[in-house]
């Protein structure tokens, strides 16, 4: 009986741990968060997902934060709109705390504090996290970023005001 017990308790571990691994899988988490900046119901799932996340990986831990910025799009309460923010900041803090020179998490911090009103005080790394996408994007394929993702990097800061011509020009000559 004793033997059973314990393989029983390995095994229900061990599936706890792998469905966390495959829960939170970059290539799903980025697919997810794609999707969840286009439509609110999208939004309400990534967010009730990455709110689950209680560990310290650090690129997880920036798609917790914009999962965070993503149901401030979605809520109409100016309160709640503005604790999402804060919440997805101090997440983004930790993130890049842990590993400030990955692109991914600069990346997704870009694509939130870009759009927050300025007067809010909550845009205050957008130059940093410009600087270290465009070394990385220059880089590739030698900055570790996928080339899937670097496309979507790439493609992203192209459009509208996200960049000056000059950096649009060396952006459109990055072979990806």
């Amino acid at each position: 009986m004793r033997k059973l017990l314990l393989i029983f308790l390995f095994c229900a571990t061990g599936l706890a741990f792998g469905n966390n691994l495959n829960t939170y899988n970059l290539p799903e988490l980025r697919k997810k968060y794609l999707a969840a900046s286009q439509d609110s119901e999208e939004g309400k799932s990534f967010y009730a997902l990455m709110s689950s996340y209680k560990e310290k990986e650090p690129v997880v831990m920036a798609y917790k934060a914009v999962s965070e910025a993503t149901m401030a799009k979605y809520v109409w309460n100016p309160y709640q709109k503005l604790k999402h923010l804060k919440q997805s900041a101090a997440i983004f803090d930790e993130a890049v705390q842990l590993d400030n020179q990955n692109p991914e998490i600069h990346f997704l911090r870009f694509t939130v504090e870009h759009y927050v009103p300025r007067y809010l005080n909550l845009s205050n790394h957008v130059a940093e996290d410009k600087k270290i996408i465009m070394q990385s994007l220059k880089a590739h394929p030698n900055s570790g970023i996928s080339p899937e993702w670097a496309r979507t990097m790439r493609d992203f800061m192209l459009t509208k005001d996200h960049c000056t011509e000059e950096e649009k020009k060396v952006l459109r000559n990055v072979n990806i």
